[in-house]
C-alpha cells in the first residue's frame, strides 16, 4: 500500500501513513494526538514553508486579516469545509497582519485570498468570499 507524508496538525511532525480512501483511526507518531482531530493550521512565517515542503496533500491556504469583514465572514466556511477533507487536503490560515512579509512573498493584494498548492508548488489563486459549495468543488478537483 502506498503511504504520504501527513502532517500532523497539533505538533507540526510528519507522519508516513498508509494512503486510504477513508480514515477510522490515525494517531500522530510523535504527539499521539488524532491526526483526523482538526484539519486546521495556523501558519506563521517560521512554519508555512515547512508545511508546504512537507504536505503530499494539497495545501488550501486562507490569507486574512482580523478587520477585513469578508475574511470573518469565510472564517466559518473555510473552517466547516476543512472538517471534510481530513487527510485528503490540508487547511491553512495566515493572517496577514501578523505575517507582512508571507503577503508580500506570494503577492497578496486583496482579502481574503486563497493559495492552494500541490506538491509545493502554487496550482490555483482565488481572492473573495467563496461559500461552501464552491469551495468544496474547488478542493475536490485537486483530488
Amino acid at each position: 500500500m502506498e503511504k504520504i507524508n501527513i502532517l500532523c496538525p497539533f505538533c507540526l511532525k510528519v507522519n508516513k501513513i498508509p494512503q486510504k480512501d477513508t480514515y477510522k483511526k490515525a494517531l500522530c507518531g510523535i504527539c499521539k494526538e488524532s491526526l483526523l482531530a482538526k484539519n486546521l493550521i495556523n501558519a506563521d512565517s517560521t512554519t508555512f514553508d515547512h508545511i508546504l515542503v512537507n504536505s503530499e496533500i494539497p495545501v488550501i491556504i486562507d490569507f486574512w486579516a482580523a478587520w477585513c469583514a469578508p475574511c470573518k465572514a469565510f472564517s466559518p466556511i473555510f473552517k466547516q469545509v476543512s472538517a471534510s477533507f481530513t487527510l485528503k487536503a490540508l487547511f491553512i490560515k495566515v493572517n496577514t497582519q501578523e505575517n507582512e512579509a508571507l503577503a508580500r512573498k506570494y503577492s497578496i493584494v486583496s482579502l481574503p485570498t486563497l493559495l492552494v498548492f500541490k506538491n509545493s508548488k502554487e496550482v490555483k489563486r482565488v481572492s473573495g468570499l467563496l461559500d461552501p459549495s464552491k469551495l468544496s468543488i474547488l478542493v475536490q478537483d485537486l483530488l
